[in-house]
């Protein structure tokens, strides 16, 4: 049985009898009009779920009782149920705000999807996702290990994405829970993938079967630049994949995807480190060493990525890419719209890159703004939280004055963040880097149990700050806190989002060609 109460209105509600037995047998509690003056005054008396309204009704017509209904109710849904098929009188309907459009001669079988559609879709989708995802998780369990290759964990990766997003919404909290716990399980073994693997990948280099940060843009963007259409890079920092399918689907009127795939950001999975080598095309010592002018150090309290454009440059022509190109840094709304400006200029110039700072910014942001926090509570909040930035973002406006244009659009970034939730106790000097999810000092104190060490830097190409500096990464959901009120600070940062260390979500980004439609 239901709870869902039906309002039927119709002149002729008699000859209906059989179609109201039927939702009655079906568990439905169904009340019935057989006109529309009643109808505002019976809904405050007997509120309904749905509304089933005969168009053609003699004294108050079926749509002026539709107009009184929605200025009552404006969320109730209502079914327009009529014998015309004048294209003008669904306009009108649909016009209307009303729900579902049901040509006479209707059969029960109609009516039954018309309720399940606008009443139960959420419920059935929910026990049909939880059903399937019920059989995948043994599937998952059963692939994981740390011995699988970066294209066995993308596809996990992918699968957990998708289940994410899919069960975000149900009511049960126990097959949620099931899925984080799966997801914990996963980033447990993908950190032993790292740490096995991670000095091994970066000896290949250019021969492994996926990109790293110091390699992406001469294997995948580098060539799009030999052809015709201008290419628009833009890097939004700090995106996660789950972030990325939100933009996708938004950007879908406008442009078409060609292309997707996940590459490796180098460790730390900071911006200093990642995006610096991703625009050099070199590991951080290599770019202290080749270009010293270019780097600043994990000491310094100077900006550490002012050099972005001249390490792309000194890139380009290192691979005889000797093309003019655009570059902006985005860091507030008001330079986002001023950039429309320019896409005039860009739509000549090869090479157009484009990096935005807000998903990085709020970030940050959530952390210490507690309005903020409370907003990003869980991962499906602050994907929608990120989602509607871009709604009402200058890059929605780039995106829809591109769409049209001969252009190639590439969206990625240069590393992702994880939510936080268990602390790990570390001692350091004030000479210690103060990120939560990596260390670099001199003097550490940990468990080398808990995390990944590097106790020489260069191994892993890292500029030392002096000859006795180490590197030691969180992973998982761990995170780097001092004996020093202890306590305090484990409240503080506990369910916050950050990035640095060795998890999916900071290492495993998005890469994505597309295409205006």
């Amino acid at each position: 049985m239901t709870d869902i109460r039906v309002l039927w209105i119709d002149d002729e509600i008699d000859l209906l009898k059989p179609h109201v037995m039927f939702l009655q047998a079906k568990g439905y509690e169904v009340f019935t009009l057989n006109n529309g003056v009643d109808a505002v005054e019976t809904l405050q008396k007997q509120p309904a779920d749905i509304v089933f309204l005969d168009e053609q009704m003699p004294g108050l017509s079926g749509m002026e009782t539709l107009s009184k209904i929605k200025e009552a109710f404006p969320t109730l849904p209502v079914v327009m149920v009529t014998k015309s098929e004048e294209e003008r009188i669904m306009d009108e309907a649909i016009g209307s705000k009303i729900s579902d459009y049901l040509l006479k001669p209707v059969n029960p079988g109609q009516i039954l999807l018309s309720i399940k559609k606008l009443l139960e879709s959420k419920r059935l989708e929910n026990e049909k996702s939880t059903s399937a995802y019920q059989q995948e998780f043994r599937e998952i369990s059963a692939s994981l290990s740390p011995h699988l290759s970066y294209k066995e964990w993308e596809n996990i990766y992918r699968k957990l994405v998708f289940w994410e997003m899919e069960l975000s919404a149900s009511d049960d909290g126990s097959i949620r829970e099931t899925l984080q716990s799966q997801r914990d399980e996963a980033n447990l073994l993908f950190g032993k993938f790292v740490e096995q693997n991670y000095r091994d990948f970066l000896k290949k280099g250019s021969d492994n079967d996926f990109e790293m940060s110091h390699f992406l843009l001469q294997k995948k963007l580098f060539p799009l630049l030999d052809a015709e259409n201008p290419v628009f890079f833009i890097l939004i920092d700090n995106l996660r994949y789950d972030h990325w399918r939100v933009l996708q689907q938004k950007m879908q009127p406008y442009l078409k995807t060609l292309s997707e795939e996940t590459y490796m950001a180098i460790l730390p999975s900071v911006t200093q480190y990642a995006r610096n080598s991703l625009f050099a095309g070199l590991m951080p010592l290599e770019i202290m060493r080749k270009y010293p002018q270019y780097w600043v150090g994990e000491d310094s309290d100077e900006y550490k990525n002012q050099f972005e454009k001249e390490l792309l440059e000194e890139y380009l022509k290192r691979h005889g890419k000797n093309i003019p190109f655009n570059y902006y840094k985005v860091l507030n709304q008001s330079y986002g719209t001023k950039i429309l400006d320019y896409l005039p200029k860009m739509l000549k110039t090869p090479l157009n890159v484009i990096i935005y700072n807000f998903v990085d910014m709020f970030s940050h942001a959530s952390t210490e703004v507690e309005l903020l926090r409370e907003m990003a509570y869980d991962d499906a909040a602050y994907r929608s939280l990120v989602g509607s930035w871009f709604e009402h973002s200058p890059l929605l406006d780039l995106i829809r004055n591109l769409a049209g244009e001969k252009a190639t659009v590439v969206i990625t970034t240069d590393h992702g963040s994880i939510r936080i939730s268990d602390p790990v106790r570390i001692k350091g000097d004030r000479e210690t880097s103060p990120n939560l999810r990596y260390k670099s000092g001199r003097i550490l104190d940990y468990n080398a149990k808990e995390v990944f060490e590097v106790r020489n830097p260069e191994e892993i190409f890292l500029p030392k700050t002096n000859l006795s500096s180490s590197f030691v990464f969180c992973k998982q959901n761990d995170f780097f806190v001092y004996p020093n009120n202890y306590n305090q600070y484990v409240a503080y940062y506990k369910n916050t989002v950050q990035h640095g260390g060795i998890s999916m979500e900071e290492m495993m980004v998005p890469y994505a060609v597309l295409q205006p439609k």
